[in-house]
């Protein structure tokens, strides 16, 4: 036994004789493709995967058997799909290997699972997945339009009424869409999705998605209803990103089939053709980038229930597909996940008022308005306000290019009708904001209650929190994740308000803070596929994705588009799933050779560099060299997992030349110095792997004196503020890395908090004069650190997916108890620790089916005792699963 590491026997033993009473054990937590019961599954090999529900001390399964079929009552003994038999493993995420899945099929199926002992559990409860319609050959109906041309403003809406002859069984509505939409049957909206379908390279790959709309049906009259929106696909408003000259762009267009099955086994399908109706609808405006306008006295009462009378439509037009690859929408859909009463009211007079949410968000206001008929209001959205007390956009219009005055940015647009109060909530729009200034040409009555904001975003599970001692480490946490979901909307974003672009380099920068807190696996997977879409023959990618062709500069290396890497990656790490990289395996590789082909000395300026920096500015040759070397790092791991064995010598050999060629440029071994030897140059050496070993706590430790001659402040960039709290606290200076997450002084993360931030900023600099986001994500890796560096949870990448699970908390001393946990794909782990006396009291629970390795800092230092037994002075302690104490004193 090495004599670090504490044996499994002896604490197992120590664990049963606390753990004796008696326990309920099943298998729990069943998911298809990462998402409960979904539906519209195109896979032909679906991933499933459940949990161990288990609270004795070591449990683990050593076995289970996967039943797949179609009728659930005979399940449990005659499987129609797939048995896959008793399978001896303790693996708990699989792929389908049964029967080839039909289109628009109910699946049933249960897991069966043995304990660690042989003992046959319970049967999981029963779940499903239904397959959508898997592949562009078996849609019935055909791409429709109004006609319109891309200049034609008003939002179109379409009808078909239709009669169900029989008695309805099921129901579901499939539907493809260039733009945006809302589905409504007989008068109500169907689900509760917000900006559907998810923006992409719509003419390389265009969403549907997939509804039970059982319940929402009738025998007999029956009317569809659907209204289109422009979204990213049809680009109206004018910006430095060029989205008007998409080369995708055209009038917004759909397809639907909307699939019936009778009680009595037949079925009917009512789908797209130009038999369908479209009418110009109240929505005369909307752009995704800037604001809705709506004409309430074009309103339509009724369109959209069956006996409303449409005879002044005029029939809709036949559209070719937007492209050949119609993807189901397997994900998380953006929703208005939280309701937000507005905080204050200040009126200026009757035509002029402003409004404080108090907090900044994502989304959009409900505003309730009443006034004569004519009225204009104008609905202006923002993040800050002029001394005057008025809303100031001046930091989020700067990229927005209007053409004249007709497209206000950040602001919706509403034309009363004098009939009583209109209630207007956008639809096809978000904004980033925390103030409303609402202005009319007339006078109104707008009371506080009168305005409700909502926050948008892809509605991803939370699956990680922190709490602490210190109020400053808990609200920056909080606002951290405010500003990840805040730029979650089917893809990561930058920014809210001024861009919604999908940057890479703030997209993998966040990665982890994003995982840690929330079950985002779904999304990034979906992104990554943009990034497949987006990917030149060359390997280059643009460094915003999707784009419409803005880019593919001299500047989008490997600091930003690095995402096609180190996303999968850590989607590996935290799933312990490897789809991801088998599925940009070569995309990875592409990438990796096109860099490989320009820096054939293993050095590379191909980059953006140390963004938005404090003062200090690093070399660009040398980081990008080093992302240069995580992704061929990463892509020699991958092609060892995938058994591509010439891949992964000559991956792994260009690692070695890049890591080499930055050693003998930036590396001075007699001091220990990288470059200039400012913050972000050693602490990226260290937190990417570049540092030889036997210098990495001299680096770590000039590191720290570099901090502490910065007046321990930081002096770092978007890649310095990625590396420097890891750099400092996986190599013993932890103590340093706390003092900078916890500092309330300019700059400091905490600064902005002291300064009343709700979100994460764009600069350090609250006053700069560019780069002012108000809510940003770019600086964010402060969020996962809180999990890694002081809860000390990390993931084990021999075993990932926190099947080990890797525990090295730091006990700073700035802190009385801090706790950190998250929900993995076996359960939740917890980390908790707190002082007492002389002693750290260090709590520690492991989930069923998974193991940990703890490492106490300066443990060998120390008198450690685990559930209060006296251990070994040891720095190492292997666990299974279970709850522990262990108590230390140094």
């Amino acid at each position: 036994m090495n004599r670090f590491t504490f044996s499994f026997a002896f604490i197992c033993s120590l664990t049963t004789l606390i753990f004796t009473q008696t326990f309920a054990q099943s298998t729990v937590a069943l998911q298809c493709e990462h998402l409960v019961a979904p539906i519209g599954v195109d896979s032909e090999h679906p991933r499933l995967a459940w949990q161990m529900e288990d609270s004795r001390a070591g449990a683990a399964q050593s076995a289970y058997q996967v039943l797949v079929g179609t009728d659930s009552a005979q399940l449990a003994n005659k499987p129609s799909a797939w048995n896959s038999g008793k399978i001896a493993s303790a693996i708990s995420n699989i792929t389908y290997q049964g029967k080839a899945l039909q289109p628009s099929t109910k699946y049933f199926w249960l897991v069966r699972t043995w304990d660690k002992a042989g003992a046959k559990l319970p049967d999981s409860r029963i779940s499903s997945f239904e397959t959508g319609l898997m592949g562009i050959n078996n849609w019935k109906g055909s791409w429709i339009s109004d006609m319109g041309s891309i200049n034609t403003l008003p939002a179109p809406y379409f009808r078909k009424g239709f009669t169900a002859t029989k008695k309805i069984r099921s129901a579901r509505a499939y539907i493809a869409v260039g733009g945006l939409y809302e589905l409504y049957l007989n008068g109500q909206k169907v689900g509760n999705h917000r900006l559907d379908p998810m923006y992409t390279r719509f003419d390389r790959r265009t969403l549907y998605v997939s509804y039970d709309v059982t319940d929402q049906l009738q025998q007999g009259k029956n009317a569809i209803g659907v209204l289109l929106g422009n979204g990213w696909y049809n680009m109206q408003s004018l910006a430095v990103w060029d989205f008007d000259r998409a080369p995708w762009r055209n009038r917004p267009t759909f397809c639907m089939d909307l699939r019936i099955t009778y009680t009595d086994g037949t079925t009917a399908t009512i789908a797209t053709d130009d038999s369908w109706k479209t009418h110009d609808s109240p929505i005369i405006f909307n752009s995704i980038y800037t604001g809705e306008h709506y004409d309430s006295r074009l309103e339509l009462p009724g369109w959209n229930t069956a006996n409303y009378n449409d005879k002044n439509w005029k029939e809709a037009g036949l559209r070719a597909a937007p492209s050949k690859q119609i993807v189901s929408q397997l994900m998380q859909p953006i929703r208005n996940v939280d309701e937000i009463k507005a905080k204050s009211i200040k009126k200026f007079d009757d035509t002029t008022y402003v409004v404080d949410l108090g907090r900044n968000v994502s989304g959009v206001t409900k505003v309730k308005l009443n006034g004569a008929a004519g009225t204009i209001v104008r609905i202006k959205h923002g993040e800050r306000l002029h001394p005057n007390g008025h809303v100031d956009l001046s930091n989020i219009d700067v990229y927005y290019r209007p053409k004249d005055k007709s497209d206000p940015f950040g602001t919706d647009i509403v034309i009363l009708n004098g009939r009583g109060p209109v209630e207007f909530m956008p639809k096809f729009n978000y904004k980033g904001f925390q103030y409303v200034e609402i202005t009319s040409s007339e006078p109104i009555d707008l009371k506080q209650d009168d305005v409700t904001g909502y926050f948008m975003h892809s509605d991803v599970a939370p699956v990680g929190t922190i709490n602490s001692s210190n109020q400053l480490i808990n609200r920056l946490w909080w606002a951290t994740n405010n500003s990840y979901l805040s730029n979650l909307f089917g893809y990561p974003t930058d920014c809210p308000q001024r861009e919604k672009n999908g940057w890479t380099g703030d997209g993998h920068f966040a990665v982890e803070t994003g995982l840690f807190n929330f079950d985002g696996i779904t999304i990034y997977e979906k992104w990554l596929a943009d990034h497949r879409d987006e990917q030149q023959p060359n390997g280059v990618l643009p460094d915003i994705i999707p784009t419409g062709g803005w880019g593919y500069g001299t500047a989008n290396g490997t600091d930003w588009t690095s995402t096609i890497a180190i996303i999968p990656w850590n989607l590996y790490l935290f799933y312990g799933d490897s789809k991801a990289l088998a599925d940009n395996y070569n995309n990875i590789r592409a990438y990796v050779n096109y860099v490989d082909g320009i820096s054939p000395q293993g050095l590379t300026t191909f980059g953006r560099g140390d963004w938005v920096p404090v003062k200090s500015t690093s070399s660009l040759e040398y980081t990008s060299s080093i992302y240069f070397y995580v992704d061929a790092t990463i892509l020699a791991k991958a092609a060892k997992l995938l058994s591509k064995e010439d891949d992964y010598k000559h991956y792994l050999a260009l690692a070695a030349r890049i890591k080499n060629a930055i050693n003998n440029k930036y590396f001075n071994s007699t001091t220990a110095i990288y470059g200039s030897g400012v913050q972000t140059e050693l602490s990226m050496a260290l937190q990417w792997g570049i540092v030889p070993e036997q210098y990495r706590n001299r680096v770590a430790a000039n590191l720290a004196k570099r901090v502490a001659q910065d007046n321990l402040h930081i002096d770092v960039g978007v890649l310095g503020a990625k590396a420097i709290l890891n750099a400092l606290s996986n190599n013993g200076q932890a103590e340093t890395a706390y003092k900078l997450a916890s500092q309330d002084t300019y700059p400091s993360w905490g600064w902005w908090i002291v300064n009343g931030a709700t979100t994460l900023y764009e600069n350090w600099n609250i006053q700069a004069t560019r780069d002012i986001s108000l809510n940003h994500m770019m600086f964010g890796e402060i969020g996962g650190w809180f999990f890694k560096g002081l809860g000390g949870i990390l993931p084990d990448e021999t075993h990932p997916g926190f099947k080990n699970v890797l525990l090295k908390p730091n006990f700073v001393s700035g802190l009385n108890y801090f706790t950190a946990s998250h929900n993995g794909p076996y359960g939740k782990i917890i980390s908790a620790w707190e002082r007492k006396g002389q002693d750290v009291i260090y709590k520690v629970t492991i989930p069923a089916n998974s193991t940990a390795t703890v490492t106490i800092p300066n443990g060998a230092q120390a008198k450690v005792y685990l559930n209060n037994v006296v251990v070994r002075n040891s720095s190492t302690y292997k666990i299974n699963s279970g709850s522990y104490q262990f108590r230390i004193r140094y």
